[in-house]
């Protein structure tokens, strides 16, 4: 099997983001603001959103299985409150379930969280809980700067988190660490907020001891991890500064790095650097970059060919593409075996 553990709704029917201007513009007058059951997308709606796109491509690609949550840039917890938030991730996760029940042996959701700027973590357990024991989640989007570029949360490793971590470990769900828009012209979204992100992330992980605390919990470093791979004698010298084991034994033993770059000498890179049994195999298909790579003729996003024209040897490869996923997610490993795979 090969299973894509990030993809997001984007081509989400059009009334959904017709109800969020109907949220933000109500900020300025509550009285306005829509309710959940003003918004009325239909199966037919659905199927329409996902087989001419991710389903299409999924076919194109030979992709059997993706992750499927809400689209990253729309989660924009920067805007308004809590309740905010809550309202709008409880709409995206309720259609990311209803895609994967349309398409059950194709899509699995993964839930967004109800962060918001200031907001206690602790908020978003219920969220989650709903997301995980109703929707069958088998795994949650976890922003670490919810001020949009701004970067106003603290880091991963303090205690604010862990009411989080505790129920991620219950559950024994990873979370992918993944921020949304960007607010702050300094940073463009895709381009700069995303990667900046990505290092940000995994040098708190370095710098704290999260995983002498949660030894069990699982985080994904998307887009392969942003600077980190091409920096790793770096972080490995700055461990050796802060007095922390070598990165294999202080963090590589809880964090994942996924295949989403978009061309082959990034991909021999990653593979190269970070063993194998830490990366996953991801595309983020019709998201950040649509586009068709003019020096290969292929889209930037197809990292299959990536991954299979690397020197990886054929077992490696196959836990790239299937068993490390399956190790990571295992709510989806046992998704998959009930379904006879």
């Amino acid at each position: 099997m090969i299973i894509d553990c990030h993809g997001h709704y984007t081509t989400a029917p059009p009334p959904l983001a017709d109800w969020r201007e109907r949220q933000i513009a109500a900020l300025a007058d509550p009285s306005a603001r829509p309710s959940p059951a003003d918004l009325r997308i239909g199966d037919d709606e659905l199927r329409e959103s996902v087989e001419p796109n991710q389903l299409r491509v999924m076919d194109e690609r030979g992709i059997d299985v993706t992750v499927f949550s809400p689209r990253a840039s729309f989660m924009a917890h920067h805007v308004g409150d809590f309740r905010t938030s809550a309202a709008w991730a409880a709409l995206c996760n309720e259609l990311c379930h209803r895609v994967a029940l349309l398409h059950p042996e194709r899509f699995v959701p993964a839930a967004m969280l109800p962060q918001s700027p200031g907001a206690d973590p602790a908020t978003c357990v219920p969220e989650l809980t709903r997301c995980v024991e109703e929707y069958g989640a088998v795994a949650v989007n976890l922003n670490p700067d919810p001020s949009g570029g701004h970067w106003t949360a603290p880091p991963l490793t303090d205690r604010s988190w862990y009411p989080l971590y505790e129920k991620l470990v219950e559950y024994d769900v990873p979370a992918m660490v993944h921020v949304s828009t960007s607010v702050n012209p300094a940073f463009h979204t895709t381009g700069a907020h995303y990667l900046n992100a990505d290092t940000t992330a995994f040098m708190q992980l370095v710098q704290g001891d999260l995983f002498a605390d949660f030894p069990t919990l699982r985080l994904v470093i998307p887009h392969g991890g942003g600077a980190v791979p091409y920096h790793w004698g770096r972080f490995r010298g700055l461990a050796m500064a802060l007095g922390k084991p070598p990165l294999e034994e202080h963090v590589l033993g809880n964090v994942f790095f996924d295949t989403c770059v978009y061309h082959q000498a990034g991909i021999d890179l990653l593979l190269d650097v970070v063993p194998a049994r830490n990366v996953l195999f991801a595309s983020e298909m019709i998201g950040a970059v649509r586009d068709v790579d003019p020096r290969s003729g292929h889209h930037f996003d197809d990292t299959r060919r990536y991954v299979e024209a690397s020197s990886l040897p054929a077992e490696h490869v196959a836990a790239v593409q299937e068993h490390n996923a399956r190790a990571v997610y295992p709510r989806l490993d046992a998704l998959l075996k009930r379904q006879g795979r």
